[in-house]
């Protein structure tokens, strides 16, 4: 392993080269297989924000909160806004915190963050990640520890970005899809087919349940296998974008505003306890010239 600089970190293994920014959110700045960007890939000092990167953790939850209203136990808790472009709280906040690297080999790095309660989020918490690469494939172990009193929510999840590329195409099996207002939100689930289209044949920017625990995307250079340990998978092709999102998450969007929350993926964690999700891309084939 090489550091690139004291805010980046460089992970190396045969053919592949992974630049992490622990600093910026603990993110992925990109990803590349013998020099061509497997996910959307930014040099590591030229990345200014991990909304901008390869992919970056989602903790203590994916997605919106619908107005930053926060029902939990009878208490409705305050978030503030932290995107500009959002009327909602969007994924947490770890993407938006500097992340401690406790371990790293040559393949691997371990980071860890520890929250503290603030107007971003009112519970203790603190996460670790572990980012490892391996011969043909890249794995994330993401995992969040209640460090308060009483009980807490919490969901992960990754936000990982993919190219669009000539010929990509996205399979995924799924059995049901949360309708969006114009607001961003979720309405109702309805039935739905699994996914298999061209990526420019999609305009989504849904939430999916029933979701299999695994993904293939195509193009003109990569076959790609995305898997996960998570139940949910929230799709992101905007139509005027270079890029596209497939997003493992462990809970429905908004899950906070359904009758039932822990129904939807989210889990009450008291002091103590764990949440634990693992990701990872595999290559299943390279066609470059």
């Amino acid at each position: 392993m090489t550091q690139t600089d004291p805010l980046g970190v460089e992970l190396r293994l045969d053919a592949w080269r992974l630049a992490l920014r622990p600093d910026l959110g603990g993110c992925v700045a990109g990803l590349w297989w013998n020099g061509h960007p497997v996910l959307r890939s930014t040099e590591p000092m030229a990345l200014t924000e991990a909304r901008r990167a390869a992919s970056y953790p989602l903790v203590p939850y994916s997605n919106r909160i619908a107005d930053g209203h926060l029902p939990w136990q009878g208490h409705v808790h305050r978030v503030r806004l932290n995107v500009a472009d959002s009327p909602h709280p969007m994924h947490g906040v770890g993407f938006q915190r500097a992340w401690t690297v406790v371990h790293r080999t040559a393949e691997a790095v371990e980071l860890r963050l520890c929250h503290t309660p603030d107007a971003d989020w009112p519970f203790a918490f603190e996460a670790c990640q572990r980012i490892e690469l391996s011969p043909r494939s890249l794995r994330f172990e993401l995992s969040a520890t209640h460090r308060g009193p009483g009980t807490a929510p919490m969901g992960l999840g990754w936000h990982p970005y993919f190219l669009k590329r000539p010929g990509s195409r996205l399979q995924a099996a799924v059995v049901g899809c949360w309708e969006m207002d114009e607001r961003k939100l979720p309405t109702q689930l309805r039935p739905c087919d699994a996914l298999d289209a061209p990526i420019e044949a999609l305009d989504l920017d849904h939430c999916h349940t029933g979701w299999s625990g695994e993904a293939f995307l195509h193009d003109q250079s990569f076959d790609l296998r995305l898997r996960a340990s998570t139940e949910y998978l929230v799709v992101f092709t905007p139509p005027t974008r270079p890029d596209y999102a497939v997003e493992p998450v462990s809970h429905a969007n908004d899950a906070f505003h359904r009758d039932d929350p822990l129904a939807h993926g989210l889990v009450a964690l008291a002091e103590g306890q764990t949440r634990s999700a693992w990701m990872q891309i595999d290559l299943l084939e390279a066609r470059l010239s």
